[in-house]
């Protein structure tokens, strides 16, 4: 697809699917991240639009990625308070597998993702607070931490 034909869908659609990602999500950031994601995808020419199916797809497809946020999050959250219930039993058992996980990120896990551990569980910094301080969006920081928990979880629930 040319810049000029996603140009063109921007200004048609945007304003409907802020409204519709808007609806689902109620985060202003989230909504406008979505929304650049089907843009971009359209950009590296993944997708075909038809003209008489292009507003559908698009709203689709606002729909399908907020609610696939929404899945993840549910998912995030639930690994978290998977880690935080795991390493709560008591206090000597929570020191040694606190050990444990920081050793294992240490020796397995990028500076990147040890810096994102270090100021998310260890430091208790907010997503937002995350992305302000490293120069990324929210989604970044989520996208990040969301590998760092799949790794630690599959290292420790082998």
């Amino acid at each position: 697809m040319e810049k000029t034909e996603i140009q063109r869908l921007f200004k048609q659609h945007y304003a409907k699917m802020y409204r519709v990602a808007r609806t689902i999500l109620y985060d202003e950031l989230e909504c406008e991240d979505v929304i650049s994601d089907i843009f971009e995808s359209l950009l590296r020419g993944q997708i075909v639009l038809l003209s008489e199916t292009e507003e559908r797809y698009l709203l689709t497809s606002v729909c399908n990625r907020c609610l696939k946020r929404i899945r993840h999050k549910e998912v995030q959250k639930q690994m978290e308070d998977y880690c935080l219930t795991a390493l709560s039993d008591d206090d000597e058992s929570e020191d040694e597998r606190m050990t444990d996980i920081t050793e294992f990120v240490v020796t397995h896990l990028s500076t990147q993702e040890q810096r994102f551990f270090q100021l998310r569980f260890i430091e208790g910094y907010s997503y937002e607070e995350i992305a302000a301080s490293e120069g990324i969006s929210k989604v970044a920081v989520w996208k990040h931490l969301s590998h760092v928990l799949n790794v630690v979880k599959n290292h420790f629930n082998k």
